[in-house]
């Protein structure tokens, strides 16, 4: 597995990582001990970078993979995030990056995973209104203290980057970014990142299942998976009608390598500099699929292909929903 250094941390992470929310809410029914069995087949396999955050399943991920690190936290470099606060309802949050509640989040998170130190942390989004100033200056007292090895920002624009990173470096910047998700190649985001060596972890790499292939309709979704909900407007009605369209596009591909469609879709992100998608899945043949695409290379030929399938802007469908949508780019 090829590995990618990130600033602050003395192991390098896997390029392919591991995200684990699914273990916990959203995408339909899980179990506990599959998905620690996931999380061991991951170790075996060089996937050492583990993605969590606190309002997965309200602290349940979080519980879940310390539970799994206990006699392996050598093996692990760990990502959580803190700023999003959940009320009972899972529609009632609002955000959260004031120095007092960063620091009482962390804190709470290193009680749920068991650990002395979290490896990276990230404000999940940003609240708009705390200076992004004092929420790095929080940072970077969690660091001074040992309770953080780095830092990361998630769905922010470009110059609160360079603004955040004056004050403590930016050791990674999350968001989504996949064939389908274009947004970080025009919004300078993945250009500031390259230039102060920071690393971009992209989320939902496999356009939340649909570049996979894993379903064609809202009907194969569970009765709880949160695709069906109508907060993704690319899963409803036509919209995932030309979706599964361009999809389709990746799979034709595919069948030239060969390789899977996932495959495809991953190598994709692979073949750009500094970037580690985190594919989450509940399933270790899945796991060991996305796994495999660290072994897939891409021509120049494959590369222009790809782009020419799926331009950037070719999804139809917002990525979330408005409201949601206005808590990104900040």
């Amino acid at each position: 597995m090829q590995t990618l250094k990130l600033t602050g941390i003395p192991t390098p992470v896997s390029r392919i990582g591991l995200g684990c929310m699914g273990m916990s809410e959203f995408y339909g029914p899980s179990d506990d001990g599959q998905s620690r069995e996931v999380m061991a087949r991951a170790v075996d396999l060089g996937v050492n970078f583990f993605d969590t955050a606190d309002m997965y399943g309200q602290g349940h991920n979080e519980t879940l993979i310390g539970g799994f690190l206990k006699g392996r936290r050598d093996k692990v470099v760990i990502a959580s995030k803190c700023a999003i606060v959940r009320g009972d309802d899972p529609r009632d949050r609002r955000i959260d990056t004031s120095p007092d509640y960063i620091r009482y989040a962390c804190e709470a998170s290193l009680k749920r995973l068991g650990v002395e130190t979290i490896d990276l942390y990230y404000l999940h989004r940003l609240d708009g209104i705390t200076p992004i100033e004092e929420s790095m200056g929080a940072l970077a007292d969690l660091a001074k203290s040992g309770k953080i090895k780095a830092a990361g920002l998630s769905e922010v624009n470009a110059n609160t980057l360079k603004r955040a990173h004056s004050v403590f470096p930016v050791s990674a910047v999350q968001s989504e970014y996949s064939l389908t998700a274009r947004e970080p190649e025009g919004n300078e985001v993945l250009d500031t990142c390259q230039a102060q060596e920071t690393a971009f972890v992209a989320y939902s790499p496999l356009g939340r299942g649909l570049l996979a292939g894993t379903f064609r309709s809202e009907d194969e979704l569970a009765e709880d998976d949160v695709r069906r909900s109508g907060y993704f407007p690319r899963f409803q009605g036509e919209n995932l009608k030309k979706n599964v369209a361009l999809a389709d596009r990746v799979a034709e591909l595919a069948q030239r390598k060969p390789a899977t469609p996932a495959q495809i879709a991953l190598a994709w992100l692979l073949s750009r500099t500094g970037v580690v998608p985190i594919p989450g899945t509940r399933s270790i043949s899945r796991l060991e699929e996305n796994a495999g695409a660290d072994n897939i290379v891409l021509t120049p030929a494959d590369l222009s292909a790809l782009d020419a399938a799926i331009p950037p802007g070719a999804a139809e469908g917002g990525r979330y929903g408005d409201a949601a949508m206005s808590s990104l780019d900040r």
